[in-house]
């Protein structure tokens, strides 16, 4: 009866305390609970832990002398655990050879898919090319040109000498028939190295033994090349010639394309990557808009930008001192030069070094850190034009199935490939020869589908993949797996994901439990916990306040509990919305952003408008086109006109109302560091004034330790065999890098002269072990410590440790504390010593006119924490400024002033705006998923609406 039961006692790891769990097996185990709680401590650092654990024992003695140096959780015991996975929400990688293709090995399914049943054809005349035998041979002429006169010839180079040796006598030469048999005069004969075509023989088309043993004799002297002269006397053109090869050569080119095997396919390899751009599918070039940024200046004020740095402004004055000879004006408008007067700036001539001059320069130093971070400003990726961006040599792409070679099946929407591979026209032969390959192949589309993906291509970067998304193709590659046995511990798998699709997901969970796996999913949507075979809720608090179980239980029994996530379930508790805005009272008094003609990806020519100074969400299925409409398109149109981004937008038309702007701001979930150094702290520049803390004490001052001191970033106060990180790397070759505690500090990043200096009874060390909640305690009399941690409390991230790794934080986390960033730096100057609690800071104080754009910015919160994140963002609307959500849940939806909705569909169904206008009447709009769901939201909440436009 115990074997049923995943059993935890007694786990204290982080701020767990001490608790036993009975999880049953083969269920769906949903574990909520607020911000900081301690879900993550049970599901993936106790429970994943020790699975991983066991697995390490499992490995020979040599790997386990590096593997028993990590920590193993602290717990007491866990019995009866199974072998686990862990698919978290972090997107790793940062590779761009990786796509979605190779990520789910679709692509080496496809790779040989391609070298089994693809045709050649010849990229220079675009015809068919065909491997020939004697066989198909006989069998087309009988099809075709039976009874007909025909000459069977083979191509050959050897002397005329040689070919009489091996008893060949006739050649054809200049349309006629020539007897080789006496030596001749002609000269042409007598070149060396002349190719003829001999003949081997002079028959009429019938099924007889001579005509494939001709044929079989031209192939073996040939070269496996055979020409046939068909002769028809009576006709205007006597002759016709037919050309066969055994080999992939083009009868009317005579270009030769090797036979296709799997490499030949693959652009992370040197045989089948394009020779220019070596697999990327783009080559990095120097952007004149980023060179010159503003065309309204002149070359004496400093248009070129690289130029107006102090490092390089000897190349501005060799140019201003002899622009002159050659008649360019240093004192015109660069948009007013002539294209040869540009010609002339960029290529640089005898009198002055050009702009291209100098890059060719510096590229010569690119083996210094600062000069490549310098280059990568004014470079950006354009399509390859000896690949076209299809990443392959031309030879690879020359195979087709169907008519699409492997890079474009690639660029189609997964719900494309698979109608494509639905309606495959190929032979029984091949369809034979390909069953299994094909079968894998439509097995992982179907997935991909299923977890709602069918909008991603298979030649999609992975690194471009949200957390959401990289983790739902993990998903669908564990269900194309059939693993029974397993326990699986996932992490919000909903993320990104519309309330219509997070159904799907509710099922695919249920069927890998069915399977005979256990599903532990960390989770806050509504759905998945109410859908859940088992809760456990951990609380009641976040940090230090956290770490109990408050219940677990059957969903039937937990629905009726009186705890936090419950009371959200049943609608006792609700989002209730405060009423204390000002109602816009005149719609055509507001002012406007406009978007016309945005037509990426999949948008349909879209017209977008924004009401400024509002709380506006952009809602829609996956796939609908919300990323590339606002993201893609809107905001890198706007950074570029505001000079804080290079990238280019997707193909859009104008924009109007950007003069009511002062900026535009993305807060992504992407990393806010990408090594192991950064942390919250250190990010929110809160670490500077710590460190100055700890050398204004006693013994600091007396050793001259000052702030610098206390940097685990430079020499000093810091461990150097681990130079300050805590951990060391090693290299496990045939493993992934493991990182293992240091054994000079134990992992405490410093000297023990650094740790000896304490600020009430706590060294450095321990201080960036406190969680925020701790730290706020600690500073209480400290403000330009305590206040800034008090915003990452209230938006709440009061669990988070100060010396977190941002590696280890989720998206989510790391777009709050961007967030927490921003509301520093648009206070002005004289308020960011002195904030005093967010609730009590007035909008009056905050810049205004920034246009905020966030992607679902709820990401790990409880229904609890969103609240505190709704507050923060009024508080910058209410100051005047613009916040655009691209949000999924339905009570942050519920509560903002305006709501534009694309669909219906995801792909090419969908990058309509189907709906734009108050959140009241979207659920009217029969087209609207997100309305249909929103009205269903409306009958079991009744929000308090805030205003109106």
């Amino acid at each position: 009866m115990s074997e049923r039961y995943l059993i935890i006692e007694g786990a204290r790891q982080n701020n767990l305390k001490n608790i036993n769990l009975r999880l049953p097996h083969n269920k769906v185990i949903a574990v909520t609970g607020v911000s900081g709680s301690g879900k993550s401590s049970l599901a993936f650092d106790t429970i994943f832990a020790e699975g991983q654990w066991r697995f390490i024992e499992s490995l020979s003695t040599y790997a386990r002398l590096f593997l028993e140096k990590l920590d193993r959780p602290d717990v007491d015991a866990i019995h009866n655990i199974r072998p686990s996975i862990a698919l978290e929400q972090q997107n790793p990688v940062r590779s761009s050879r990786s796509t979605v293709g190779t990520l789910t090995e679709i692509y080496d399914l496809l790779r040989l898919l391609y070298s089994k049943i693809a045709k050649p054809y010849c990229y220079k005349c675009g015809r068919e090319i065909r491997m020939w035998d004697t066989s198909q041979v006989v069998a087309e002429l009988l099809e075709k040109h039976s009874g007909e006169k025909a000459i069977i010839l083979f191509p050959s180079r050897i002397s005329l000498e040689e070919l009489r040796k091996k008893g060949f006598y006739r050649i054809w030469f200049d349309d006629k028939i020539i007897d080789i048999s006496q030596d001749s005069d002609n000269k042409e004969l007598n070149k060396e190295n002349s190719e003829y075509d001999i003949i081997v023989d002079r028959l009429i088309i019938r099924n007889e033994p001579r005509l494939s043993d001709s044929i079989e004799t031209a192939w073996r002297e040939g070269a496996k090349k055979i020409k046939i002269i068909l002769i028809h006397p009576e006709q205007d053109s006597k002759y016709t010639f037919l050309r066969f090869s055994s080999e992939n050569i083009c009868d009317y080119c005579n270009l030769e394309i090797p036979r296709p095997y799997p490499l030949l396919f693959s652009f992370n390899h040197p045989i089948g990557a394009c020779p220019e751009c070596k697999g990327f599918g783009n080559i990095l070039t120097y952007d004149e808009d980023l060179v010159i940024p503003d065309k309204n200046l002149s070359l004496y004020k400093g248009a070129i930008d690289p130029w107006n740095k102090p490092a390089y402004r000897w190349w501005k004055q060799q140019l201003i001192k002899n622009a002159f000879k050659e008649n360019l004006d240093i004192n015109k408008p660069f948009n007013k030069f002539t294209e040869e007067e540009k010609t002339i700036l960029f290529k640089g001539t005898k009198s002055f070094y050009g702009i291209q001059d100098f890059f060719e320069e510096l590229e010569s130093k690119r083996y210094k850190l600062h000069v490549r971070v310098f280059l990568s400003r004014y470079r950006r990726p354009i399509t390859c034009s000896l690949c076209k961006g299809k990443k392959l040599r031309k030879e690879s792409i020359a195979y087709k199935i169907s008519g699409l070679d492997i890079q474009e099946l690639c660029k189609m929407p997964i719900s494309d490939a698979i109608r494509f591979f639905g309606n495959l026209d190929i032979s029984p032969f091949e369809r034979d020869m390909s069953k299994e390959i094909l079968r894998h192949i439509n097995l992982k589309l179907s997935f991909l589908k299923r977890v709602g993906l069918e909008y991603l291509t298979l030649s999609r970067d992975s690194r471009t993949l949200s957390g959401g998304e990289y983790q739902r193709v993990n998903l669908s590659n564990q269900l194309a797996s059939f693993l029974t046995g397993t326990l699986y511990v996932l992490d919000e798998p909903t993320v990104g994901l519309h309330t219509r699709d997070t159904e799907i997901i509710s099922k695919i969970l249920k069927e890998l439990s069915e399977l005979g796996n256990t599903i532990i999913v960390v989770e806050h949507d509504k759905k998945i916990i109410e859908s859940a075979d088992w809760i456990v809720e951990l609380g009641p608090g976040g940090g230090h306040m956290g770490g109990e179980i408050i219940f677990s239980g059957n969903t039937y029994d937990f629905i009726n509990k009186d705890t936090l996530t419950a009371r959200y379930l049943r609608g006792i508790d609700k989002f209730q919305i405060s009423n204390n805005i000002k109602i816009l009272e005149n719609k055509a008094s507001v002012q406007k952003l406009f978007l016309f003609g945005a037509k990426g990806n999949n948008l349909k020519s879209v017209n977008l408008e924004i009401p400024l100074k509002a709380l506006v969400t952009v809602t829609g299925v996956s796939g609908s086109g919300k990323s590339s409409l606002i993201v893609e398109t809107l905001y890198r149109a706007l950074a570029r006109e505001f000079r804080t981004e290079k990238d280019l937008p997707l193909p859009f038309e104008s924009i109007e109302g950007k003069q009511y702007l002062k900026g535009v701001k993305l807060i992504s979930q992407i990393p806010i560091g990408r090594t192991p150094r950064s942390n919250p702290v250190t990010y929110l520049k809160i670490f500077d004034q710590i460190r100055k803390v700890f050398s204004e004490q006693r013994e600091a001052k007396a050793y001259s330790y000052g702030p610098g001191f206390f940097s685990f970033n430079v020499t000093g106060g810091r461990c150097e065999v681990c130079k300050g990180a805590g951990y060391q790397r090693l290299e496990m070759y045939f493993f992934e890098d493991l990182y293992v505690k240091c054994e000079g500090c134990n992992g405490k990043r410093y000297k023990p002269e650094a740790l000896r200096v304490t600020f009430r009874g706590k060294n450095i060390e321990e201080v960036l072990n406190m969680t925020v909640d701790e730290a706020i305690e600690f500073f209480h009399d400290i403000h330009s410590i305590r206040e800034k941690l008090v915003l990452l409390r209230d938006i709440g991230l009061g669990y988070i440790r100060l010396g977190q790794s941002s590696t280890t934080l989720s998206g989510g986390e790391s777009q709050r504390i961007k967030l927490c960033s921003e509301m520093i730096n648009v206070l002005p100057t004289d308020k960011r010593s002195s904030l005093s609690k967010l609730s009590k800071i007035r909008s009056k104080e905050f810049e205004k006119g920034y246009l905020y754009i966030l992607d679902e910015p709820t990401i790990g919160l409880h229904f609890n924490d969103i609240k505190a994140l709704y507050n923060i963002l009024r508080k910058l609307v209410q100051a005047g400024n613009t916040i655009l959500l691209i949000e999924h849940n339905l009570d942050l939806i519920s509560a903002s002033d305006w709501v534009i909705d694309l669909g219906p569909e995801g792909g090419e169904k969908g990058g309509h705006i189907i709906f734009s206008g108050l959140p009241e009447e979207i659920v009217n709009c029969k087209e609207s998923y997100t309305g249909r769901y929103l009205k269903e939201h409306y009958l079991k909440h009744s929000p308090i609406k805030s205003c109106s436009l």
